[in-house]
């Protein structure tokens, strides 16, 4: 038995002119910032603007898959193009790896052969990152708890702030110093921000198109759950995945007895089952599939399962 309601309505993706309006001014102050990367020669500016252009990559991937939130299942795609933000996210996740790599490789060479930066105009771009970051916080502080996709956001545009604010710093103490180092340190400390998100994000892409049990989720608490149901004789051929963010799904063979075959008991066995999988648990099972039969239906099958 399915939940057959697919469709979703504008309101499945709020937050969408939230997300536009963040990614333009994100994008605003990446161009600006890459331009004063250039012009200053600053390691921290140019690992902060490649961060900044992760994190325009990264609205304008929750952009999109808000919009696509929205799309109709079609005959080709039975579940819209949702998992298109898991592959853009994997993606992302590489480019952030390559960013925060070459800023350690080209930090620790610096570190033995500084270079010389301009603190006036590493200050001016710094500070011209952390305003658009601050308006980007500003537009999506209120809707960030909508869904998962917004918080991804917001957290994208404050990590971003805390680069900006690193550029900052390093041009105060170079206007006071002239310890020009310090902007190396800087750009190595935006980088090891980067790495770790980077690997998190990839790893959690990964799981999801490897289709693997939803983090949070125990496969063996949760058939407990199902074996507790006075219906239930066995389940077998148990599978729990994600097709994308916030939509983790559920098929399962049940074996009951012959007497719990009939429409009307049926009936009450699936709804039984439905509701457990939607209440008892942290991961909240809307799309489930359970296939119903009589002890030893299908032993033979030779695929594996859990």
């Amino acid at each position: 038995m399915h939940d057959h309601d697919h469709g979703t309505s504008d309101a499945a993706a709020p937050g969408r002119s939230r997300l536009a309006i963040a990614f333009g001014i994100t994008a605003t102050v990446f161009v600006a910032q890459l331009i004063g990367a250039i012009f200053t020669n600053s390691l921290a500016l140019l690992v902060d603007t490649a961060h900044m252009l992760t994190d325009a990559g990264g609205l304008l991937l929750a952009l999109v898959a808000a919009n696509l939130m929205v799309r109709p299942a079609s005959q080709t795609h039975t579940w819209g193009l949702r998992r298109a933000e898991v592959l853009a996210a994997a993606a992302q996740s590489l480019v952030l790896l390559a960013v925060g790599t070459y800023a350690i490789v080209s930090g620790i060479a610096r570190l033995f052969a500084p270079a010389e930066v301009p603190s006036e105009g590493l200050l001016v771009f710094g500070i011209l990152g952390l305003v658009g970051n601050i308006a980007s916080i500003a537009v999506l502080a209120t809707s960030r708890n909508n869904n998962l996709n917004l918080r991804a956001a917001f957290l994208e545009v404050i990590n971003d702030a805390l680069g900006s604010v690193a550029v900052i710093v390093s041009a105060i103490v170079i206007a006071a110093t002239g310890w020009t180092t310090v902007d190396t340190i800087a750009g190595l400390l935006i980088a090891t921000l980067i790495l770790p998100r980077a690997v998190s994000i990839l790893r959690r892409s990964v799981r999801v198109l490897m289709e693997a049990v939803p983090a949070g989720l125990d496969l063996d608490l949760l058939r407990q759950h199902l074996l507790e149901n006075d219906h239930v004789r066995q389940v077998h051929d148990l599978h729990v995945t994600s097709i994308g963010t916030g939509l983790p799904v559920l098929t399962a063979h049940i074996e009951v007895e012959h007497e719990c075959l009939d429409k009307a008991h049926t009936e009450t066995v699936l709804r039984e089952l439905q509701e457990c999988v939607r209440e008892h648990f942290e991961v909240r099972i809307e799309h489930c599939t359970f296939q119903l039969e009589p002890g030893g239906y299908g032993r033979d099958e030779s695929l594996p399962h859990a």
